[in-house]
């Protein structure tokens, strides 16, 4: 019989939980240009290095970026440029956040500060250029609404102010914003089949409607009208599961017939789409030249490292 063996205190080190890296690649036939991204988490998640740089048709490289991300410092480096935009954030205590945005090479920055609750409902932020080229902005949310503040230097106003309201309504909820001297109200009623969305603005008085009816789990038909310059688009969007996904549709704007193939989740990345590759296929169609019709896809491929 064999004697006892030595155990080893040698571990095996699974060094997948300090550095994990993915690649994607996004191509758009539109422009012929090819986008890629990669990125890696190090320190078991503390920091990420980033790139990102574009293949243009002519095969030049274009736009590359590099970066370095941590909770509280990224540090983003355009070489082609020669400069970097340097975030700085820190927590004061639970419910205070200072955050600082520097452009180095045109020495400029923004200072920010924040407070809030602690249960984020409510929201206090200040931001001052540095050097201070403008006054002030106060932004202040709260639950229903918003409310933006900017002192201007024009003899005309001394304050500019933008932000929204809103509220539950006859079983719905309305949103009453005004920005750049121009107001809207909107009011929106949605259920299991139907949604519907009337608008009007002042001071242009321009209303107008968009409509979402659901047939069954699959299908949906979308319409959009615009009283004022008589524009409307409508799209009819056919899901066959969670992963596909096709739509028709038509902009009297542009006077354009489209069709569209989406492979993997439209408003998502291509994370969780089939082998994760995500492609849209669309076809154009001109109303008043339909033999100039074309056909555009755009392909989203992501590798995990």
């Amino acid at each position: 019989m064999d004697g006892p063996q030595e155990v080893s205190t040698y571990r095996q080190v699974d060094w997948r939980r300090y550095a994990t890296a993915k690649l994607s690649t996004e191509y758009d036939s539109e422009g012929s240009v090819f986008v890629n991204k990669f990125s890696s988490r190090i320190f078991n998640g503390l920091a990420k290095i980033t790139g990102s740089f574009q293949r243009e048709a002519s095969g030049d490289l274009r736009y590359p970026l590099l970066g370095v991300v941590t909770k509280y410092l990224s540090v983003i480096y355009d070489p082609e440029d020669k400069n970097a935009l340097v975030t700085l954030k820190a927590d004061v205590g639970q419910n205070l956040q200072v955050k600082y945005l520097q452009d180095v090479k045109a020495q400029q920055g923004e200072l920010k500060v924040e407070a809030h609750t602690s249960s984020l409902k409510y929201r206090v932020a200040v931001s001052s250029d540095i050097p201070s080229a403008t006054s002030p902005k106060v932004v202040c949310t709260f639950p229903i609404g918003e409310v933006r503040a900017e002192v201007e230097k024009d003899e005309e106003r001394a304050i500019a102010l933008s932000g929204f309201f809103g509220g539950s309504l006859l079983n719905g909820q309305v949103v009453a914003s005004y920005t750049d001297e121009n107001a809207t109200l909107k009011y929106t009623f949605k259920d299991e089949e139907l949604t519907l969305i009337p608008s009007v603005s002042w001071p242009e008085l321009s209303p107008t409607l968009a409509f979402k009816r659901q047939f069954g789990p699959q299908n949906k038909l979308s319409y959009f009208h615009n009283f004022e310059t008589l524009s409307w688009s409508a799209v009819y969007k056919h899901k066959l599961n969670e992963d596909f996904k096709l739509k028709l549709g038509y902009d009297s704007d542009v006077r354009l017939y489209w069709s569209s193939i989406w492979v993997g989740k439209e408003d998502a990345g291509a994370k969780k789409a089939p082998r994760k590759c995500k492609l849209q296929v669309m076809l154009q169609v001109p109303q008043d030249d339909v033999k100039s019709g074309a056909l555009l896809f755009r392909m989203k491929k992501r590798w995990d490292l």
